[in-house]
């Protein structure tokens, strides 16, 4: 592709998130979403690959269908109570309306099945800001508006989310779907606090968008796409890999690293709401997510040779690693012991 035009691409993309996440006028948060949505097809379909231009068509009629009934949503709460602010969503035909329309732009049960899809048809970059920053301006309409919609609602869509992103997850080969369904299962701890905690679901976010950032960087450098691929990299670049062992098992949410964090404040917040049930079933579904981080760990670091790939070994590299990714690494791993600081922020 062009370099100007991933640039105007890329500024465009940055712009429409800003123009949702800064806006209190629902016209300005839905062109703000439009602008999103052109940004990224281009991105997605760069390849002109077919897979690639079918992930582009997916993505492009959910990403249109949730956009109008977003617009649906305000136009009705507007009709019934006279308001534009996004903070005064107040109608509950409107509420509902809307909560359909953010978890088709999230991907959330039951509207998740374009976005493993639309991850396998991108590119490994491509496939980092679907999972990052496409999903800032949904959750920051969330966000917003999390005091009018239905706690019971988004409860059940959460655990939901968590239980099939877990299960979907575990037969997968493709590491984007993988990727793809674990997203799928993070946006479900994201969802079930929203109501009583929104602060914590961007805290969530945020670390979920730092861990997956060093992991699809790390992915992008070593030019793993299969489990198959990944057997072959411990060769490769040792260090790097020690290190996406530990990214991944943050991201399982295991302590003492820093995924454990959120989960952990997940839990005692729902523990405080007379919500014991759901922390235990998100606890529990928890553990199928972490089934298949290990699986891809194993993959990435433990299978030594010999092994059963028929993959061809690859050469001991001297190129350096990123000081970005080195960075990302490190935080997404070492961040729970300042957990008291940032629980004090939130």
């Amino acid at each position: 592709m062009n370099p100007q035009a991933k640039l105007i691409f890329t500024i465009s993309l940055l712009m429409g998130t800003t123009i949702t996440i800064s806006s209190n006028h629902w016209v300005m948060a839905w062109a703000g979403l439009e602008i999103n949505t052109l940004a990224i097809l281009p991105l997605i379909s760069k390849s002109h690959h077919p897979r690639a231009i079918e992930a582009a068509t997916k993505y492009f009629l959910t990403q249109a269908a949730a956009s109008a009934l977003v617009l649906f949503s305000s136009m009705t709460n507007a009709w019934y109570t006279g308001q534009w602010d996004i903070t005064q969503l107040t109608h509950p035909t409107s509420c509902l309306v809307l909560t359909t329309a953010i978890a088709m732009k999230l991907g959330l049960v039951p509207f998740h099945f374009w976005f493993p899809e639309v991850l396998q048809g991108s590119s490994l970059t491509t496939g980092l800001l679907l999972s990052t920053i496409m999903k800032l301006p949904p959750i920051a309409l969330l966000y917003m508006t999390s005091n009018t919609l239905n706690p019971t609602l988004l409860t059940s869509m959460a655990i939901l989310s968590a239980a099939l992103g877990g299960w979907m997850g575990l037969n997968q080969t493709q590491i984007r779907k993988i990727l793809a369904f674990s997203s799928i299962s993070h946006l479900g701890w994201m969802t079930i606090i929203i109501v009583y905690n929104p602060k914590l679901t961007l805290l969530n976010f945020y670390l979920y968008a730092l861990m997956t950032t060093a992991v699809f960087l790390t992915l992008n450098s070593i030019n793993a796409l299969k489990l198959s691929t990944l057997m072959t990299t411990w060769t490769k670049t040792p260090a790097l890999s020690a290190m996406l062992f530990l990214t991944l098992l943050s991201l399982a949410g295991l302590p003492p690293l820093t995924g454990f964090l959120p989960k952990w404040l997940i839990i005692q917040e729902l523990t405080k709401q007379s919500m014991a049930l759901a922390a235990v079933a998100l606890s529990i579904l928890s553990l199928l997510g972490l089934f298949f981080y290990l699986r891809l760990a194993y993959c990435a670091t433990i299978t030594l040779p010999p092994h059963t790939t028929n993959h061809m070994k690859l050469w001991h590299t001297s190129k350096p690693t990123s000081s970005s990714i080195s960075i990302l690494t490190t935080v997404s791993a070492t961040l729970l012991p300042i957990s008291p600081l940032i629980s004090t922020m939130i």
